[in-house]
C-alpha cells in the first residue's frame, strides 16, 4: 500500500487506483489483439473497447456513447478542439485567461492574438467575468468559447454550466477543460457542454489515456486522420488496457470517494498557515476544489521552500506542473494579480481524496520549520 500522506501534488497526477491497476494488468494480458482486425480474439478486445464507452457515457449522464472519442489525455484533446474551432469559424474565440498551457499556447497558435478575446479573471475570486462575456457574445464577432471547469493552480471553481448555456442560447461551441473537475467534483451537467476534455491520469486512471465528448450532431471534426478508428475521428490503434482501466478508476472514485471528499483538512492547513506564516491563500474569495490550495509565502524563494520540504518527506508544486521550472511569469498568477517577486513565492498544494486533517496539518508544521530555518 503507499504511503501519500506527504504527496500533496494530486493536481499533477495521481498514482493509479488498485481497482483499475487490478484491470489494466488483466486486460494487457488478455486485450492485447488489435480491436479494428477481423478475427474473433480482436473482435473481444473491440467489444471491452466499446462497453468501456457505455459504461463512461453511463457516469457522465450521457445518452450517446458516440459522443465519446478516447485520446491520450486532455492536452491532445485540447490542442484537436481549439484547432477545429479554427477550422470551422472565422470570428474570435473567448478563452479566459486562467486556461492550462495547452488551451492558452493552441489558442495562440491557431488564432492569434487578433482572434481571441481574453475574458479576465477577478484577482480576488479567480472567476471569470462572464458579465463581460455576455457583451462580447452580443456583439456577434465571438464565434466560439473555451473556459476550463476548475484551475489547475488555484482550484477556483469557474462557472461553466452558466457559460454552457450562454452560448447554447447564442448557437455558440463551448468547450470545457474539465481535467481537475472529473474525479473531484459532481459530474452532474458536464456532458451538456458541447465540447468536453478530460485526462485519466488526474482521477487515478493511469497515464497517457482520456477522453473527449464532441456534440453529437459534429461530423467533421478529426483530432488525427488516417485510420478508422473512434469512428474516423482519431486514428490510431486504441489502447484497450488504459481505457478500461480509466473508466475503472473514474466509476470507484464517483461511487466510493466523491460523497466523502471535504474541505475540513485544507482549512485547517491554511488556518495554520494564516496564523504562524501570515501567508495568503491566492483566490480565497471564491469556491475552489475541495482538494487546493495556492499560499503567497512571506518570504524567501519557492524553490527553496520545496527542497526544504522535499527532503522533510513532502512533495508540493511551485504551480502548473506543465509549467514549472521554464521561469517564465504564470499567466494565471498574473491574472490573479501577482508581480513577478510575488509569482516567485508562491506554492501549490493539492491533496487527494485519502489526504487526511492530519495530513494536511503536518504539512503546515513542516511549512514553519522551513520559514524558521530560512530566516534562521
Amino acid at each position: 500500500m503507499r504511503d501519500l500522506s506527504r504527496y500533496f501534488d494530486f493536481n499533477a497526477t495521481t498514482p493509479m487506483l488498485e481497482p483499475a491497476e487490478k484491470m489494466w494488468i488483466e486486460a494487457t494480458r488478455s486485450l492485447w489483439h488489435n480491436p479494428s482486425s477481423l478475427y474473433a480474439e480482436a473482435g473481444y478486445a473491440k467489444q471491452r473497447l466499446e462497453d468501456a464507452r457505455e459504461d463512461l457515457a453511463e457516469v457522465l449522464s450521457i445518452d450517446e456513447p458516440e459522443r465519446i472519442v478516447f485520446t491520450s489525455g486532455a492536452t491532445e484533446a485540447n490542442n484537436a478542439v481549439i484547432r477545429h474551432f479554427s477550422e470551422t469559424t472565422e470570428g474570435r474565440l473567448a478563452v479566459s485567461a486562467i486556461e492550462h498551457p495547452c488551451v492558452e499556447a493552441s489558442s495562440m497558435k491557431y488564432f492569434g492574438p487578433e482572434r481571441l478575446f481574453i475574458i479576465p479573471a477577478d484577482p480576488d475570486t479567480g472567476v471569470v467575468d462572464v458579465d463581460l462575456l455576455r457583451k462580447e457574445v452580443a456583439t456577434g464577432t465571438v464565434e466560439a468559447v473555451s473556459v476550463m471547469a476548475a484551475n489547475n493552480e488555484t482550484g477556483t471553481l469557474q462557472p461553466w454550466p452558466e457559460i454552457s448555456t450562454l452560448c447554447r442560447e447564442n448557437g455558440i461551441p463551448f468547450h470545457c477543460d474539465a481535467a481537475q473537475w472529473v474525479g473531484k467534483m459532481p459530474l452532474e451537467g458536464l456532458g451538456k457542454c458541447n465540447w468536453l476534455t478530460a485526462s485519466g491520469h488526474k482521477f487515478g486512471g493511469g497515464k497517457g489515456v482520456g477522453f473527449l465528448l464532441v456534440p453529437e450532431e459534429e461530423t467533421g471534426f478529426h483530432a488525427s486522420v488516417g485510420g478508422p478508428q473512434e469512428d474516423g475521428r482519431r486514428a490510431g490503434t486504441e489502447s484497450v488496457a488504459a481505457v478500461i482501466a480509466m473508466v475503472e478508476a473514474l466509476e470507484f472514485v464517483v461511487d466510493e470517494w466523491l460523497s466523502t471528499s471535504a474541505e475540513d483538512g485544507r482549512n485547517a492547513f491554511e488556518d495554520a498557515v494564516a496564523r504562524s506564516l501570515d501567508a495568503r491563500v491566492i483566490g480565497a474569495g471564491g469556491s475552489r476544489l475541495w482538494n487546493t490550495s495556492m499560499i503567497l509565502l512571506p518570504h524567501g524563494k519557492n524553490l527553496k521552500w520545496l527542497t526544504r520540504l522535499g527532503q522533510r518527506g513532502f512533495a508540493v508544486s511551485t504551480g502548473s506542473a506543465c509549467s514549472a521550472g521554464r521561469g517564465n511569469p504564470s499567466k494565471v498568477m498574473a491574472a490573479m494579480g501577482l508581480d513577478f517577486d510575488e509569482m516567485g513565492r508562491v506554492l501549490r498544494l493539492s491533496g487527494g481524496w485519502k489526504t487526511s486533517v492530519e495530513d494536511w496539518l503536518a504539512l503546515a508544521g513542516a511549512l514553519e520549520e522551513v520559514s524558521a530555518e530560512l530566516r534562521g
